[in-house]
């Protein structure tokens, strides 16, 4: 098969992009001597009638997308974030990188538009903290999550219902937002300024208001942004993690031994709020965001500065009358409006066994558990404090629920 010239490779991984796009797919997966793939509605999809590429041709198709600076970063670090847009104004960030087959690249579809909080059905105790005047909100989860939309979602609020001035600091730019009420400067890491750190410390002489951080990548990042947050400003920024116990653990762990007392006592002080979220398969189609919402109360402060970041779970547990949810209960509350099966909830609960005696007590359906333990094309069971598999668990569960 002749190879893809330039032309001819930009032809080919446009037309893959608006086909990601006529499909409704989150991201468009390209690997060596493979189909291309889409993610629809969070399953992996080949695309078996498009034929496999090649390594030559997929080196091109991505060689077409990126920008010079980008090219050089790849070539001198093998891996690059950037965003391309096709005919239409439909963005994508884009990652390449190396993998043992050659060039691999993920493609991320950007919703053509900023996404609303009424549209993503944002609790009254999240929208809230858009009327902060200072202090460090984090949205967190893991990859795919829908952090960048959430913050999004964020950020309009605020741009729509003050008179401020908006920074945002991005890797690359994923939604675009038009002045409203607020001045908003975007500014993108390698293209309008070298790094998150040195973005984070100029916002600082830029009179911000507010202030968001695509990622807190490192211990310099997360310094500085705790910094501003103290200083009167109001940070959102989001992390790589599960629940919000592990993400200030995770925050204090970045900090050399010697720094962690006074770190715990700055986070107790500008921490505001933990919004962490995992995406659901939702029934019907599509998907829908659980979110655990941990407020920073003086309880919660308290415990940040003793080292009792473990007992942080019990907090949100009985604090509920104050609009903290932990995620078993947001999933649970799924489950119970019907818009993701059992099954969902289970898979994407941090307390497994607590959610699994949460359904048993409202009657609702676990068979999906029956025989996952013997199922060859299963992972191996995992084990509670006693060693009992779930399948065990389930069972003396299910017989003190029944008599």
């Amino acid at each position: 098969m002749p190879q893809l010239g330039r032309d001819g490779a930009k032809a080919r991984i446009d037309q893959l992009l608006q086909l990601t796009v006529e499909r409704d797919a989150s991201d468009l997966h390209l690997r060596v001597g493979r189909p291309p793939m889409l993610r629809i509605h969070g399953v992996i999809t080949r695309l078996a009638d498009a034929g496999v590429i090649g390594a030559d041709d997929l080196v091109a198709m991505v060689a077409a997308t990126m920008p010079d600076h980008v090219a050089d970063q790849f070539a001198q670090l093998s891996d690059a974030d950037y965003a391309y847009e096709i005919a239409g104004g439909v963005r994508f960030r884009a990652n390449i990188a190396h993998e043992r087959h050659g060039v691999a690249a993920v493609f991320r579809r950007i919703p053509p538009r900023v996404v609303t909080a009424d549209e993503l059905e944002l609790p009254p105790e999240v929208r809230a903290l858009c009327g902060l005047t200072k202090g460090l909100v984090i949205v967190t989860g893991p990859t795919g999550s829908g952090k960048s939309t959430t913050l999004c979602a964020l950020i309009d609020l605020v741009n729509r219902t003050r008179d401020d001035h908006i920074i945002t600091i991005e890797d690359p730019i994923e939604f675009v937002h038009d002045d409203l009420r607020c001045i908003v400067t975007q500014r993108e890491v390698g293209t309008h300024t070298q790094s998150f750190k040195t973005a984070l410390r100029a916002a600082l002489r830029e009179d911000p208001d507010v202030v968001l951080v695509g990622e807190m990548r490192d211990l310099e990042s997360v310094s500085i942004a705790l910094e501003t947050a103290e200083t009167g400003h109001l940070v959102f920024a989001s992390l790589h993690t599960a629940t919000a116990a592990s993400t200030v653990d995770r925050i204090i762990d970045q900090f050399p031994a010697f720094q962690q007392d006074q770190i715990r006592t700055m986070l107790a002080g500008s921490l505001r709020a933990i919004v962490s979220q995992v995406l659901c398969k939702r029934l019907g189609g599509g998907r829908v965001a659980a979110r655990e919402i941990l407020l920073n109360t003086s309880p919660v402060a308290n415990l940040i500065r003793e080292r009792k970041v473990f007992q942080i779970p019990s907090i949100i547990q009985t604090s509920r009358r104050l609009g903290m949810v932990a995620m078993n209960d947001a999933l649970m509350t799924l489950v119970e409006r019907n818009e993701i099966a059992p099954s969902e909830a289970y898979a994407h609960a941090s307390d497994k066994n607590g959610i699994l005696a949460a359904m048993l007590a409202k009657g609702l359906d676990t068979t999906f558990m029956d025989g996952w333990t013997h199922a060859p094309d299963q992972p191996a069971p995992q084990l509670d404090a006693e060693g009992r598999d779930w399948s065990s668990v389930r069972g003396q569960l299910n017989r003190s629920h029944t008599g």
